[in-house]
Order: structure tokens, then sequence, then C-alpha cells
């Protein structure tokens, strides 16, 4: 039986403590910035949920056995990984996971590289435990951002353990080539580093030509010296949940992540692994029919963005956020020009990349359609 979603239809945010429209209170002003979409969850989700809290008993919750079988099933299924469920960790976000890694790998003083315009977490991540940042800068080269290798190649120090790989990329939307992937994997192989990828938009791939390839599949010995963070939170609009997850097949790298983790890391959230079940096991037909849906607003947001003064974007291959380039239009700071002009995005400074900015098209296309006229009439 064929289920038919409704994405169209504006769920009012407001009164929900929502962080994404709470930034806006009181202002006219559409929230397109923080990464979460405004769709309710898949309704076995929400189906799930109800069941679970019918309960009424919510002491602190292990990973159910269901979870882990269901995890692995999946990831098997959709990627052709086999994962043994000893090979998880259970963490209550994904960022949390990005600063555990941090502190498994090297010591105090050591190095992590990674790929700038970036995530924001990656970037504050490793100070915070006592690493360098070293950023190497994509380039835009036919349309496409990717690296130069002999740039990458010149970052690497004695003193870099570690690279923090966001796959498929964030904010630029890259989903990263077997050929790149191969690459990355050499230069960790000849400099010893382990590989931290952060896997989170794996299942919201929006071109058929392409494919998700988890980084520790491309070989034994990478899998080795890989730590994959995934989550159901953004494929399946559940980040209020907290449930998280590290795969580590390396015996080694597990016992400094989970030491790492010490008694600092708080317990998963109870309805985070109701939902994390319930979208791994039952959310695949509502996922296709939400990809379809946000192929149509990212193909909306290049047709409007392309024709719009000074402004350019790259074609997003995966995820539901568009990355802007301001800088033709002489805007100065383009995240406060446009929230004057009544929507608010993600401002490309704290992406490390000033001139920027992150459009968040996860959202019913009525709202999508008047951000993007709002945009346009500020242009000019």
């Amino acid at each position: 039986m064929t289920h038919t979603f409704d994405f169209d239809t504006v769920v009012d945010r407001t009164k929900s403590s929502s962080l994404k429209w709470d930034r806006y209170r009181g202002r006219d002003i559409i929230p397109l910035w923080v990464a979460d979409m405004d769709f309710p969850a898949p309704p076995p989700v929400v189906e799930a949920l109800h069941e679970r809290i019918s309960h009424g008993v919510f002491g602190y919750t292990l990973a159910p056995d269901e979870l882990v079988e269901e995890v692995c099933a999946y990831h098997l299924r959709e990627y052709r990984w086999e994962i043994s469920p000893e090979w998880l960790v259970w963490l209550p976000g994904l960022v949390t996971g990005i600063n555990v890694a941090c502190r498994a790998v090297g010591a105090d003083g050591d190095d992590v590289v990674t790929f700038t315009p970036v995530y924001p977490p990656f970037l504050t991540s490793p100070p915070l435990c006592n690493r360098g940042v070293v950023k190497v800068p994509l380039h835009l080269s036919r349309g496409r951002w990717g690296w130069e290798p002999a740039e990458l190649e010149r970052s690497i120090t004695p003193r870099t353990t570690h690279l923090l790989l966001c796959s498929p990329h964030n904010p630029v939307g890259r989903v990263w080539t077997r050929e790149e992937l191969l690459q990355l994997g050499d230069l960790a192989q000849r400099h010893n580093l382990v590989v931290c990828s952060d896997e989170i938009h794996a299942g919201l791939i929006l071109d058929e030509n392409k494919e998700h390839i988890p980084f520790a599949t491309l070989s034994p010995e990478l899998a080795r010296r890989t730590i994959t963070l995934q989550a159901p939170s953004k494929t399946f609009n559940v980040p209020g949940l907290g449930c998280s997850f590290a795969v580590i097949s390396d015996p080694s790298l597990r016992r400094r992540f989970l030491s790492a983790m010490g008694k600092i890391v708080p317990h998963v959230n109870t309805l985070g692994y109701t939902a994390a079940l319930a979208s791994y096991r039952h959310g695949k037909e509502w996922q296709r029919a939400l990809l379809e849906y946000l192929k149509g607003n990212r193909d909306l947001v290049e047709g409007e963005v392309a024709t719009m003064p000074g402004l350019e974007v790259t074609h997003v291959e995966a995820t539901y956020l568009a990355w802007i380039d301001t800088r033709s239009a002489g805007i100065k700071n383009p995240g406060r020009f446009f929230e004057e002009a009544g929507v608010g995005l993600s401002d490309g400074a704290e992406f490390d990349s000033p001139g920027f900015v992150r459009l968040n098209f996860g959202c019913s296309r009525v709202l999508l359609k008047e951000a993007l006229r709002r945009m346009r009439a500020a242009l000019g």
C-alpha cells in the first residue's frame, strides 16, 4: 500500500520552543538557517513514540537489541556495509561524537585537518580538545567543489594525526566520489591519520546518479583507521530526540574513543532510541517521498538564485542546504542583509567563508517561494 505524505502544509512551530523559529520570535523573518526541517517526522516514528510514552516509565535506557540489529541491517541494505554490533558506540549527538573523536586521537598540541567551508563544529571542536585546526580550502572547478590534492598534501605535518571529513559535505552539498575518497584513503595511510567521517546526511542524496559511499567500506585497512558518525536525525527529521552513534571497527581505536567519553557524555534519550528504531525499520517510504519533495525545492532554489543579481549557487547533490555566493553583489554582511529583508540564513563566516550564505530548503514550498521572493526584492 502506497501512502501519500503531505510536505506542503505549513506546521506552526512558533509555540514549540523551536531553536530555528525562536531566533526571530516576534519578527517577520522566515527562518531558513539551522539544519532542521519543518516537516513532521514519519508517521511510524510518531506512532512508535506514542506507544512508548503510553508505557509511562522513562528510566535510564540501553540501546534495544532490535535497534542494534536494525542499524546493522539498514547499513547492509543501503550501503552494502556489514557492521558488527560491537562496533557501535551510542552518543547523544553527532557534535558530541566530533569532540570525543578529537580527544581520542593524538595528544595535546596535535593537528586536525579539515576542508573549508565546513559545518562550524569541525572548526570549534579541535581547539576545545587542545588540538590545532589545519584548514584546507575547497575550490570551485567547473561548477563543483573539491580539494586540490597537492594543497592537501602540503598541509600535513608530523603533528597531524586526524582528518575530519564531512560526507556528504555540509554546506557545499557534494557527494564525494569513490576516486576522491580513495585519494583521501591513500593520504591517510601514508601519513598514519585517523579519519573521522561525519555521514549524518548520507540518507539525503538528491541526485539519482550519485551514491553515498561510507569511508570505512573502501578497504579493511581504511576501516581500521576510521570513526564513522551517523544518526537518523537529518534524514528522518528527529534531531531534538538526541540519538546518534559511532561505528568503529578497530578494537583499540574504539577503546580510545570510549575512554575519551569518560563519565562526561550523557545517556542517549530514551525516546531517541524509539525514534531511531522506527526510522530505520519503517521510514523508507517516507524518505523516498521526502527526497522527491526536496529535489523540487532544490531545483526551485537553484533556478531562482541563478537569476538573482550578484548571487551564484552551485548544484546541491545531497542535503537540503544550498550554498550561495553573494560576493559579486557587493553585500558587506550578507547574513544581516537578508535578515533585514525578512529571510534568516546562516552566514558563511561561521563556516570560514565570509561572503556566502547557507539556505535550508527543508520547508514547505509556499514558505520557500516567499523567502526567495523577499531575497530577490532586496537585491533590487
